[in-house]
């Protein structure tokens, strides 16, 4: 696999409530706060972690410079086997940014009254997390005629997905 320079991805997993049983939403989130993967899954263990990280390492096809992620031995073991774990990082404020990202989910989570099924999560996630991409633009990095240029992008391939749906 080939490296990019600069990159890294953030791993971090958060509970949701799926009809009254906990269930864990795996998120990998690249260094600009782009969603790269969403896994739901029943457990929070070395085996889901590999999961999200092998799917991970196909769809994204190169290795980051860091994974960074909290103190969850998973996460350790996990990379461990994939010997990547000179390439773990945690702690301090490096992880907030995953954090954030798990924000919108949160909001449509309460406005939906919970997700009735995992696999209905998981489209919905998927779906979520592409069409999040597409509009979420770092403002505060790029200037305001880039932006509305940005916009206007965004707006012209939403308006083509949706039109061939």
């Amino acid at each position: 696999m080939r490296r990019r320079p600069d990159n890294r991805w953030h791993l971090d997993e958060v509970f949701v409530s799926i009809n009254g049983k906990r269930t864990y939403l795996w998120r990998a989130v690249d260094s600009e706060g782009e969603v790269l993967d969403i896994l739901v899954q029943s457990r929070r263990n070395k085996k889901a972690a590999l999961k999200l990280m092998r799917k991970l390492l196909k769809s994204q096809r190169y290795v980051p410079d860091a994974i960074v992620t909290d103190k969850l031995p998973s996460y350790g073991a996990a990379l461990r086997e994939l010997c990547l774990s000179g390439l773990h990082d945690f702690g301090g404020r490096k992880y907030n940014r995953v954090e954030n990202s798990h924000l919108p989910v949160r909001q449509q989570e309460r406005r939906m009254k919970r997700f009735k099924s995992a696999e209905s999560a998981q489209r919905f996630l998927s779906i979520h997390a592409a069409i999040y991409n597409t509009f979420n633009i770092q403002r505060h990095l790029i200037s305001r005629h880039t932006m509305r240029r940005f916009r206007g992008e965004a707006m012209s391939v939403w308006q083509t997905v949706t039109a061939a749906a």
